[in-house]
């Protein structure tokens, strides 16, 4: 999506999403202007943008003013907000009521949809998530020297058809797998302790697949990996990560996949089914 003027905002949640997204925002000569959430965004983001104001969870109409008043029309959305600090942290104002009161029980995507065209109501647009990370997205492919075995790729495989229908549920992106059965998927806790759960069931040689949801919104809640992720996955002796290619983000590559490497651990970059041609056939 072009950006119509020289200004670009970022809604920024936790993660370092904000923080590299605004780094390649300025080098393309764009002014950004942050809203950042307290208790959720790091605090280093302050130095990577030209402007920064801070908003409690739920505190919308703040938040929409504080991009108008500094002339901010497109916006991107990044970083998460843990979802356990929603029912902790959070301070609704009125407009986050009313779309509480109109959303009871929403999915996700329902709920950031909701908020999108709230934005849209004061004339600001999200933008797709992608633009401006074009340069950390997965590739698709065997990224590390070691290569899954036969019996990884048939878990792969098994774990990219489970993720996909667990995000068709809007349940979470991220599935842990060990001879073609789950072992535990990713829900309110998050992938890190997804890992960890699985890992603790069935003890070593998990596989771990994230994926984006078959109706994912690109401008919400990209699939993201870093090194944290492969420091998880070393702690339980998992064996391969399985991301999805182009729509996910691999934060700091070369220390992701240094670590993995130093673990043995391999890294694919899955493509959708529809442009796939890394996962080989597996006899069943």
């Amino acid at each position: 999506m072009p950006i119509a003027d020289s200004r670009i905002g970022v809604i920024a949640g936790n993660g370092r999403f904000p923080i590299i997204f605004s780094d390649n925002a300025r080098k393309m000569g764009l002014q950004v202007v942050a809203v950042a959430h307290e208790g959720e965004t790091e605090p280093e983001l302050e130095q990577h943008v030209d402007r920064i104001h801070w908003v409690k969870i739920g505190q919308l109409n703040k938040l929409i003013n504080a991009f108008k008043a500094d002339g901010v029309h497109q916006v991107v959305m990044l970083g998460g907000i843990k979802k356990t600090h929603i029912y902790s942290n959070v301070r609704p104002d009125f407009r986050v009521l009313a779309l509480a009161a109109k959303l009871a029980l929403g999915k996700d995507d329902d709920i950031l949809r909701a908020l999108a065209a709230e934005l849209e109501k004061d004339g600001i647009t999200i933008c797709e998530s992608t633009f401006g990370l074009e340069g950390i997205l997965v590739e698709e492919g065997t990224l590390t020297s070691r290569q899954p075995t036969k019996k990884e790729w048939a878990d792969i495989r098994y774990g990219w058809d489970v993720a996909k229908e667990t995000g068709r549920l809007d349940i979470g992106q991220c599935v842990v797998i060990k001879d073609r059965v789950v072992v535990a998927v990713e829900a309110v806790e998050g992938t890190d302790e997804a890992i960890k759960r699985g890992g603790a069931l069935a003890k070593d040689g998990v596989v771990v697949v994230k994926r984006c949801k078959p109706q994912q919104d690109l401008r919400f809640d990209l699939p993201a990996v870093g090194p944290r992720t492969i420091e998880v996955m070393r702690s339980v002796k998992a064996s391969v990560l399985a991301v999805e290619a182009g729509r996910s983000v691999m934060l700091d590559r070369e220390v992701l996949l240094r670590h993995a490497a130093d673990a043995g651990i391999a890294v694919v970059g899955v493509a959708r089914e529809e442009e796939s041609s890394v996962i080989p056939t597996v006899n069943r």
